[in-house]
């Protein structure tokens, strides 16, 4: 729960939340006499600066309903509307897809503000929470991370793979939310500049390593800024080292990791490489140099090569393959903050001040506007908060645990005195084993949750979630993260229909 007394609410508070006005997709363009033209990368976001903004500003949004701003590629159209933006609004902490935020700075001119609404929200009365990942993957969860700070908007960092001693063929991909494949490493023909990705500075992604033999391996890789007018700089390079297959032993002196959280880092400020492993003691990430660690591809991450011809790139249909999987589905780019702030509805205030603040900045004129809009709005959300927590409190605490498809429900958990018992995805290009499937339904019975919760725009990733639900007899119903759709499009009726739902889902009677 939140550090202050359980919300309670009154019959006025009730009346008054049953009476609010739902409001605007944040799609649609508004007044053609406004003062201002805004765009935003999500929904959400489009929606609260409506009501802050009313008639005085004309609202688009970049990422469209059913849309996820963690995979979404912008298109020539969403280029064109931010150019003719006065004021670019993002949520920040790394919610959207970078491909977004590089646009956004290319084609938004220079003198409109880019506003990252949550990089700022303690300034404006919000909180910010770490996020937490376990998947509880019985091989290592290997990602991809880009530490220290670079100068520029829009600024990357290219990791370069330039050199693999080993046995066998080593490829790095992401599988994206269509179960497509796409390549960023394949040792195969050579490598060369190709062979590379780019990162956010402060960012970390999720990838599959896939090894054709076992044996050891060393991989070099090197880095470089590159800003958005080209220019670039080398900024170091290292040597990791990985022993594939269980008759593989780790070179003498050097720690080898074959569980957990571990990421392949590269500081773009100092130019050191190493890899960034979770403290088990600590809970915070530890710097490990590259030379002291092995990371470890044991014989249960072997795998046979899919039949499905995407997948040719790894080798002939049925070959074996030693893969350490991306776990999570998709495009997922994030750094170590939460960044799905606005599911505590105190932190969509603390959006709504920061956008009336910014607004008043841009369109001094319609201050009256924005603070008489942004007071109404205010007042609807203290209401609606006392709502949720009211309907949330009738959840029996032994039914408090949260099952979803994505990592975006934090924040409501912590908020409403809630449990993130865990987001259950499918293994990218692997259909689950019976084992996998049977541990799957264990977790759930030990749980006793009478019912998991799939997103709209996501439930295309929980074909696995959805079985074990049905073979368990557990309720499947759907929560909003990220996204709107066609039936529940601003940020009001969001919120109350994850209230509902989760207290209907998770109710006494619910199983």
């Amino acid at each position: 729960m939140r550090g202050h007394p359980r919300r309670t609410i009154t019959t006025a508070a009730l009346f008054a939340t049953s009476t609010l006005l739902s409001g605007c997709s944040g799609l649609e363009a508004g007044s053609p006499d406004a003062e201002l033209t805004v765009s935003t990368t999500t929904a959400v976001i489009a929606d609260l600066v409506e009501q802050v903004g009313g008639d005085r500003v004309d609202v688009t949004s970049i990422v469209p309903h059913h849309g996820d701003p963690h995979s979404y590629e912008p298109s020539p159209g969403d280029a064109a509307r931010v150019t003719g933006a006065d004021i670019v609004f993002s949520n920040g902490l790394l919610l959207e897809e970078p491909g977004i935020m590089k646009m956004v700075h290319t084609n938004a001119r220079k003198s409109a503000p880019k506003i990252e609404i949550a990089e700022k929200l303690e300034e404006y009365g919000g909180t910010v929470m770490k996020l937490e990942e376990d998947l509880g993957l019985d091989v290592l969860w290997l990602g991809w991370a880009v530490e220290g700070e670079v100068a520029g908007d829009g600024s990357q960092v290219r990791t370069t793979a330039t050199e693999l001693e080993g046995p066998g063929e080593l490829r790095v991909y992401l599988t994206d939310t269509l179960g497509k494949p796409k390549v960023y490493i394949d040792s195969a023909d050579g490598l060369d500049d190709a062979d590379s990705f780019t990162l956010p500075p402060e960012a970390h992604t999720h990838v599959n390593w896939a090894f054709s033999e076992p044996g050891t391996y060393r991989l070099t890789v090197g880095g470089q800024t590159e800003t958005l007018d080209g220019k670039t700089a080398e900024i170091g390079s290292g040597t990791f080292t990985f022993t594939v297959g269980d008759a593989t032993e780790a070179p003498d002196g050097t720690r080898a990791l074959d569980g957990g959280h571990a990421d392949v880092a590269l500081n773009a400020e100092t130019g050191k490489v190493y890899v960034r492993a979770d403290d088990d003691k600590s809970g915070e990430p530890a710097r490990l140099p590259a030379d002291d660690v092995v990371l470890d591809v044991p014989d249960r991450a072997k795998a046979e090569v899919p039949k499905e011809a995407p997948y040719s790139f790894l080798g002939a249909a049925g070959d074996d393959v030693w893969v350490l999987p991306q776990a999570v589905i998709g495009k997922h780019v994030h750094g170590d903050m939460d960044p799905h702030a606005w599911a505590d509805v105190a932190n969509a205030g603390a959006y709504v001040r920061r956008i009336e603040a910014e607004l008043i900045k841009a369109d001094p004129e319609g201050k009256a506007t924005y603070e008489k809009n942004a007071a109404a709005y205010l007042k609807t959300l203290g209401a609606l908060d006392e709502e949720v927590a009211r309907k949330l409190a009738t959840v029996p605490e032994h039914n408090r645990k949260l099952i979803t498809t994505h990592d975006a429900f934090g924040y409501l958990a912590k908020a409403y005195g809630m449990e993130i018992a865990g987001f259950v995805v499918p293994v990218p290009n692997q259909e689950p084993s019976a084992a996998e499937v049977e541990e799957l339904g264990v977790t759930i019975r030990e749980k006793k949750v009478p019912s998991v919760f799939l997103e709209p725009n996501l439930a295309t990733r929980a074909d696995v979630l959805r079985r074990v639900a049905e073979d368990e007899g557990v309720g499947i119903c759907t929560i909003y993260g990220d996204s709107f759709d066609d039936e529940v499009d601003d940020y009001v009726s969001m919120m109350r229909h994850n209230a509902s739902e989760l207290a209907k889902c998770l109710g006494e009677d619910a199983r």
